[in-house]
Order: structure tokens, then sequence, then C-alpha cells
């Protein structure tokens, strides 16, 4: 009797064990793919605005800060950015 009580609390902290290795690994995953889906929104924006905002005389480099910037911040990045363009000017 006494080794089926053993078993049970080892598969219970075998379990434990899982569920919070499992959750140290997927809270940096959620923190990359939420950086990789602003970053992918920031530069699909980025050139959206440089392909219309030709037409009007703005243009906004994409080099590495201005990609970094659009894809930690996102759509607020990018607006930043066109703002700072015409701050620039």
């Amino acid at each position: 009797m006494d080794a089926n009580i053993n078993i049970i609390i080892a598969y219970a902290f075998g379990l434990f064990l899982l569920y919070l290795i499992a959750r140290l690994l997927l809270v940096p995953l959620k923190i990359v793919l939420k950086l990789i889906y602003n970053g992918l929104i920031g530069g699909v924006i980025l050139f959206l605005v440089n392909l219309v905002g030709g037409y009007f005389g703005l243009f906004i480099p994409i080099n590495p800060i201005t990609a970094l910037v659009a894809g930690f911040l996102g759509v607020p990045g990018v607006v930043l950015l066109i703002l700072l363009q015409f701050l620039r000017v």
C-alpha cells in the first residue's frame, strides 16, 4: 500500500515539474511571437506608408533603427516615425 502512495506522489510531482517547465518555456515564446507579429505588421505598414507617402513627399527610410521602432511598437511606432519625419522637415 505504501508503494502505491509513493508512486502517486512521484507521479503528481512529475506532473507539477512538467507544468513548471512548460510555463517557463511558454512565457518567453509568447513574448517572441508578439514581437514577430508587431514587427511584421509594423514593416507592412511602413512599406505602405512609403508606397502611398511617395505621392505626398513622405518617405521613411527602412533601416535597422526604423525597423526596430516599428517592430517593438507596431502601429504606434510607425505613427511615431511619421511624426518624427514631419518634425525633421
